[in-house]
């Protein structure tokens, strides 16, 4: 009886055990380009979760980038890190990242392509994943915090986006009718290379019909959210680092449930 009862008790702690992150590859070519994103999912329960397109910063898919989907998945959300280069193209240094990414700032119609195209290839994973189709949003860093912006300047039909310390200029900016995402931005009061767009980026989000906000934080710079960078002008803000972590879930919940 004691075996069978220590056997019963032990139950919940295999399944815990068996538990794992999942790391699974979505592939797709577009152009003549092939691009390879994760896709990133706590495999522990059965029940159906959101699902967010995130875009990383200019370095792209890499360990960093995958273990920061992992820590926002968590097991609330099924995320695609996404992969807006394509597979040949893993920056390894700065110098190399501002190449990746120049073509898809100078060409902002070829951004939002291949964003958009992102978002199309998530909700392709419904068939093998737990996501719920009727909660999509997207969320990026730096760069992909231009590109989810982006997204949703294109009209996509997305519940919200998030966009941290990413760069706010328009570049094609949305007709007034196009928002459909909740919009929310988070940049550091002293990044020197986005907040002097800020007045344009709060003219074009007034002059829409976008739900949406502007967080401003105050100390935080550039990067506030990159674990490790600690230079001058790019540097991780472990305080303003949770502060928008939390606001993001709480800007997600809100949209997911479509409360005010």
């Amino acid at each position: 009886m004691r075996r069978i009862l220590f056997a019963l008790l032990s139950l919940p702690l295999a399944f815990a055990a068996s538990a794992k992150m999942v790391h699974r590859s979505v592939e797709w070519t577009d152009g003549g380009t092939r691009f390879h994103s994760v896709l990133v999912y706590d495999d522990a329960g059965a029940g159906k979760r959101p699902g967010l397109v995130m875009v990383p910063n200019w370095y792209g898919v890499n360990d960093q980038a995958v273990g920061k989907a992992e820590m926002i998945a968590g097991k609330q959300y099924v995320i695609l890190l996404t992969d807006m280069y394509g597979e040949g193209v893993r920056p390894a240094n700065d110098d190399q990242a501002k190449t990746a990414v120049k073509p898809l700032y100078s060409d902002r119609a070829l951004m939002r392509h291949r964003v958009n195209l992102a978002l199309a290839q998530l909700k392709a994973q419904a068939g093998t994943a737990p996501l719920d189709l009727g909660r999509l949003a997207a969320i990026g860093f730096c760069f992909g915090g231009s590109a989810v912006l982006d997204l949703a300047r294109s009209g996509a039909d997305l519940a919200a986006v998030v966009s941290f310390h990413g760069a706010l200029q328009a570049g094609q900016p949305a007709l007034p009718d196009h928002f459909k995402a909740r919009v929310l931005a988070m940049n550091g009061a002293d990044d020197q290379g986005t907040m002097p767009d800020a007045g344009h980026f709060m003219d074009e989000m007034r002059a829409s019909q976008a739900d949406w906000q502007f967080v401003v934080l105050g100390n935080a710079v550039h990067c506030f959210t990159e674990v490790g960078e600690n230079s001058p002008g790019c540097k991780y803000d472990a305080r303003a680092a949770a502060r928008s972590y939390r606001m993001m879930r709480d800007w997600l919940d809100a949209a997911f449930a479509k409360r005010p």
